[in-house]
């Protein structure tokens, strides 16, 4: 009888299970006013990382960085005309990597972080490429917020205060990189109460396979996902 009764309900999991993926996906889909969420009174334009010690760094996830820029030049350049504060996140790297963290494990198995036993040799130069990229400014009006520690835009950065003294309830994220950057950026901006949109096609990751995935199964149970092109159109028509 125990056989025969694990027979029985043994797919009844697989179908509740189902269901309730059913669900999730409808709850995604609903549609959200864009306007409204970014309108220019209340939103602030935040990239990570779009510097060129990134983007020229070679490789899949800076070929990956390259195809979006123009996107994220797009929103940076409309985000001006409608009067939307465009901050950049800036990672700085030492040449002696001081303040670097060291307990970053992609640290270590790059053998960028200096050898513990061997003695200081204090190098305050900062390495090539930690600024903006050129096609992106920065413009005058622009905020360029660096930091020397951190896997994230805004967690001890500064751009928190900043953002509130601008009076900024939603967050326009853009960048790299959806393995660690964009990801911790929206998961912090999202526990410190903002409205968080990202657009799909002006930010990257590495393999492409997973940069769809994070898109489709963590970022959008955090921020409002929509094109590139819905954001533009909601500030042409405030600037």
């Amino acid at each position: 009888m125990a056989a025969r009764t694990g027979v029985l309900t043994c797919p009844a999991g697989p179908i509740r299970r189902r269901l309730r993926i059913g669900a999730d996906q409808k709850s995604h889909s609903m549609p959200f006013d864009v306007t409204s969420l970014v309108n220019p009174n209340h939103t602030a334009l935040l990239t990570n990382e779009v510097q060129s010690s990134v983007l020229d760094a070679g490789g899949d996830l800076a070929e990956n960085a390259r195809s979006i820029l123009g996107n994220i030049v797009s929103l940076a350049d409309a985000a001006r005309r409608a009067g939307v504060p465009v901050l950049h996140a800036v990672k700085h790297f030492r040449r002696d990597s001081l303040a670097r963290n060291r307990n970053i494990v992609l640290y270590q198995r790059r053998g960028v972080l200096p050898d513990a036993d061997a003695p200081p040799d204090p190098d305050s130069r900062l390495q090539p490429g930690c600024h903006v990229v050129p096609e992106l400014g920065p413009d005058e009006r622009d905020l360029v917020m660096t930091r020397l520690h951190g896997m994230g835009a805004v967690h001890d950065s500064g751009i928190d205060p900043v953002l509130r003294i601008l009076s900024v309830s939603t967050v326009v994220v853009v960048g790299v990189s959806l393995n660690v950057g964009i990801t911790n950026s929206v998961m912090d901006l999202a526990n410190r109460g903002y409205d968080v949109v990202v657009p799909s096609d002006a930010v990257a990751g590495t393999p492409m396979e997973y940069q769809d995935q994070v898109m489709r199964h963590t970022i959008k149970y955090l921020a409002r996902v929509t094109p590139t092109r819905s954001i533009l159109e909601a500030w042409s028509a405030n600037s």
